[in-house]
């Protein structure tokens, strides 16, 4: 899952990244309203972490290019203030949970999860398509009920692909999903080395291959 933690005190801002990275998490970040707004026009991400207060504008009007560019992205609100106002706000203008400054790093990450389950998994944290299941709490994945040994890009490019069924995704969209600084990149060629491993192991222990190649397109995770 790709993040954007929008948020101009520099400590947190490092603490929050560090913290969800650790955690599996694909982290970037943004320290001003100027710098969040660019990369929400330019990169796709499942949630934003979005500071009201930031030094060049409000938080909230973040909003509208939020769901401008990444609609099906979850949003939770972050501010120092504890305002009944805010919190409205916010929420009325699409967000999807609020939390208050000083805060748990843990209890934000339980947050986090509560929206994608919402968004992504209707509020299940196992999801099922055909012999294969995922389960986003441990991170586990089982193929007719084996469980099969994965990295972690492999495991978080599976889950790409189950929750974007029967979307087809270009090398380019699954490598700015899954890694940060993919700007860098020369070619996207480790693309297929991960999508070859996870094919692999999934048809070792009786898998289907869902993973469709479209030559000049992309990928399509589909029957």
């Amino acid at each position: 899952m790709k993040l954007l933690i929008i948020e101009d005190e520099v400590e947190l801002l490092a603490a929050i990244s560090s913290y969800l990275s650790d955690l599996g998490y694909s982290c970037e970040t943004a320290k001003t309203f100027k710098e969040a707004e660019d990369k929400i026009s330019l990169y796709g991400y499942d949630l934003f972490i979005l500071d009201i207060m930031l030094p060049d504008g409000s938080g909230l009007d973040l909003m509208s290019s939020i769901k401008q560019f990444n609609q099906q992205a979850g949003i939770i609100i972050v501010s120092a203030k504890n305002s009944l106002d805010d919190k409205i706000d916010g929420l009325d203008l699409g967000a999807d949970d609020y939390i208050t400054k000083p805060f748990q790093l843990s209890e934000l990450n339980s947050r986090i999860k509560a929206v994608l389950r919402r968004r992504n998994f209707n509020g299940n944290d196992e999801i099922t398509f055909n012999e294969i299941k995922i389960d986003t709490n441990s991170y586990e994945v089982f193929v007719n009920g084996t469980a099969l040994n994965l990295t972690k890009k492999e495991y978080d490019l599976l889950l790409f692909f189950v929750i974007n069924k029967n979307r087809v995704l270009t090398k380019e969209a699954i490598a700015e999903h899954l890694w940060s600084n993919v700007n860098l990149c020369e070619n996207f060629d480790f693309i297929y080395t991960h999508l070859n491993n996870l094919r692999k192991k999934i048809r070792k222990v009786g898998g289907e291959n869902y993973i469709k190649t479209l030559y000049g397109m992309g990928y399509k995770f589909s029957e």
